[in-house]
């Protein structure tokens, strides 16, 4: 997240540190801390961590979250009021979450895709440029979810990679800078696996081949070049795609092959 960080310990107890305007560690104060601080609550099991607002899911499939919300009810609980401790949001079997810039998403273990926050950029996906503050669906049955900026790529069930949002320089992959407010399948098929951030993409195929396509005016994508591309161009060798909670670099790309050497 913006100026702090989460982690969960092997007991499930959630942690943060850092900036706390606004509630942002989830402690019932505005107080900063440069130690781990412990969030109320067990059997913690994932957590997700947007620009303002913080996203975790429990054991029993409950998702919560806590932080700001003032821009367009990112905390999905049908206000713009900020929160300073975990709240519910609506909703049951929850088992992915990701935060985004004023937004997130999540998904059910029905494969349903919900989002909800800001949307002026169409990076809710639905058809519109309007804002949720309640969880609102996207159609189709999906697998994976990532949030960049203002943009997101999602991967279905049945492999294939679709995006909606602004383009940033390629990332939505659909040969051209247009914006899309419903998802557009990328190119290409037998996705395995991908990561993004604001403005670049990796992805895998099930053959054991490796794509990036975005922004590439530091060389971030490892092609020779400081060329942007928006389609999928493939990156030699055999890589792992990073995990999506720590992946975030905009300006560089730290991989590592399936030999275990790091690049």
């Amino acid at each position: 997240g913006r100026n702090r960080a989460f982690g969960i310990k092997s007991d499930s107890t959630l942690w943060a540190w850092g900036e706390n305007t606004q509630g942002r560690l989830g402690q019932n104060n505005e107080i900063h801390y440069s130690s781990p601080v412990q969030i109320g609550g067990t059997a913690w099991n994932a957590i997700s961590s947007g620009y303002h607002a913080s996203y975790a899911i429990k054991s029993d499939k409950t998702l919560w979250g806590w932080g700001r919300a003032d821009d367009a009810g990112e905390l999905a609980q049908n206000d713009r009021a900020s929160r300073s401790s975990p709240v519910q949001i609506p909703g049951t079997q929850w088992t992915v979450v990701v935060g985004g810039e004023y937004y997130a998403s999540a998904i059910k273990d029905d494969g349903t895709l919900w989002t909800w926050g800001y949307n002026q950029q169409g990076q809710l996906g639905q058809s519109s440029l309007t804002s949720y503050s309640s969880p609102t669906q996207i159609p189709g049955t999906w697998s994976k979810i990532d949030a960049g900026r203002y943009q997101q790529i999602g991967q279905k069930t049945d492999g294939t990679l679709w995006a909606w949002g602004i383009p940033s320089g390629g990332v939505l992959a659909q040969n051209n800078n247009v914006q899309y407010s419903s998802p557009v399948q990328i190119a290409g098929t037998q996705w395995n696996d991908y990561i993004q951030n604001r403005s670049m993409a990796i992805a895998s195929k099930t053959d054991g081949t490796f794509w990036v396509w975005g922004y590439n005016n530091y060389g971030q994508l490892g092609l020779n070049n400081e060329i942007h591309y928006s389609s999928p161009v493939q990156l030699q060798g055999n890589w792992v795609i990073p995990d999506r909670d720590s992946y975030g670099s905009t300006i560089m790309t730290i991989l590592t092959k399936t030999d275990g050497s790091l690049w």
